[in-house]
């Protein structure tokens, strides 16, 4: 009996995926429960497990792009209790002659008691692949096994001692500056873009196609909340279990500058402007897979604490790949903080729907003039991009200048005043 393998429904809108990666190749025998490949939408990765033990025949090949329901393999039951190597050589008298072809074999099929050289199926397609045995491997999964991230590691050194080798014999006879340029690389690699990053290139190029967008900036000074943070931080990890960390409170400014401002926070549906009267705020996160935005809801109703808790749950879960559709869609706002990276300045681009974005950027000392005093303060630019066909300047700048100030003297939005 073979059961067929098949896309899962992962969203209402989601009708296709893309199959990533296989981790186990033509003709493995798997265990229920074993995972057999990873899923991209255009959002979110998953992984698939199999649902029964077997035999399995795969359907569809990496990089495919698949409907919602199509079979991708199928596990041939009748063959579970079949635990033999795919290509184990029949058992004979060991002569002197085949020995070595014996060896050989088993640098291939490790048998299963042994400490090394066992490979999981995904990290011995990825050795094959790149030439690289694996009975000279001893990985840092359980009794030695050679897990995937082991295989990517020494596929990485391979190339790098392989690059190194290539440079030093490419190097010309003649020290020329003729000779010179012509041993410079030429290569060109090719990368299929991922399901995601085409998803952000669609719909970046539409807000900034479809949108009258405009970027406002101003500057903050970050010393009351720095002080803040360092008096209150260990009294606040004690009874939260969390860091207060910037985004909570830049988080907080902006829901309470929303107040004033409403039109920050909304959105345009046809001829109607939608105005919301909460606030599901949007955090850009940078994962291995691109960018994405889960979002908390209701953040204007919760406390400092609640929204630290939420953001680093939601932003576990995207770096995991295990962030789901329903938690990145519906936000009203977005804060993306570009100053992890070190960026001084930048003009972020719309999520749309929405209608504004807050950037955040790197916090650096500069002279500040404070009652007619130079001093040093540590100083971040932060920029409001927004929809001018729905927040016009007086809502954008005094939007901007609330939040100013909310950081400048913190216990304003933590009193509501």
């Amino acid at each position: 009996m073979a059961t067929e393998v098949k896309i899962p429904v992962i969203g209402e809108s989601v009708e296709e995926a893309t199959l990533s990666t296989w981790s186990v190749s033509d003709g493995d025998i798997v265990e229920e429960g074993d995972i057999l490949c990873e899923i991209e939408s255009d959002k979110a990765s998953l992984e698939l497990p199999a649902e029964v033990s077997g035999k399995i025949t795969l359907k569809a090949s990496e990089g495919d792009d698949l409907k919602i329901g199509s079979v991708i393999a199928e596990i041939d039951e009748s063959a579970a209790g079949d635990t033999t190597p795919k290509k184990e050589a029949p058992k004979e008298e060991k002569t002197e002659s085949n020995k070595s072809a014996a060896q050989a074999q088993n640098s291939e099929t490790p048998s299963s008691n042994e400490k090394s050289g066992v490979a999981s199926p995904a990290a011995r397609k990825i050795l094959a692949e790149k030439s690289l045995s694996p009975d000279t491997m001893t990985g840092t999964g359980k009794d030695g096994r050679i897990t995937k991230s082991d295989a990517m590691a020494a596929n990485a050194s391979e190339k790098k001692e392989s690059s190194s080798q290539a440079a030093k014999s490419a190097q010309p006879a003649t020290s020329s500056p003729a000779a010179i340029m012509q041993g410079g690389s030429r290569e060109i690699n090719r990368e299929k873009m991922t399901r995601l990053r085409k998803t952000i290139a669609k719909r970046l190029t539409e807000a900034k196609n479809s949108t009258a967008m405009l970027t406002t900036f101003n500057e903050v000074d970050m010393k009351p909340v720095m002080d803040l943070r360092k008096k209150y931080q260990d009294q606040f990890v004690k009874k939260h279990g969390i860091k207060l960390g910037f985004m909570s409170l830049f988080t907080k400014a902006c829901c309470v500058a929303m107040k004033n401002h409403p039109l920050v926070n909304a959105q345009i549906e046809g001829e109607e402007l939608l105005i919301p009267d909460y606030v599901d705020m949007g955090i850009a996160v940078s994962s291995d897979k691109g960018l994405v935005v889960p979002v908390v809801r209701n953040a204007e109703s919760q406390g400092l604490a609640d929204i630290e808790k939420e953001i680093s749950r939601l932003a576990t879960k995207a770096r995991e790949g295990k962030i789901t559709l329903d938690e990145m869609s519906g936000g009203t706002f977005t804060i993306t903080n570009g100053g992890i990276f070190g960026s001084m300045l930048s003009t972020p681009i719309l999520n749309i729907p929405q209608s504004a974005i807050l950037g955040m950027h790197n916090i650096v000392e500069r002279p500040w003039v404070v009652d007619g005093k130079v001093e040093i303060r540590p100083i971040m630019y932060i920029a409001l991009s927004y929809d001018h066909r729905v927040i016009d300047g007086k809502d954008s700048v005094g939007f901007l200048k609330t939040v100013k100030d909310l950081l400048e003297d913190p216990a304003r939005m933590i009193l509501d005043l």
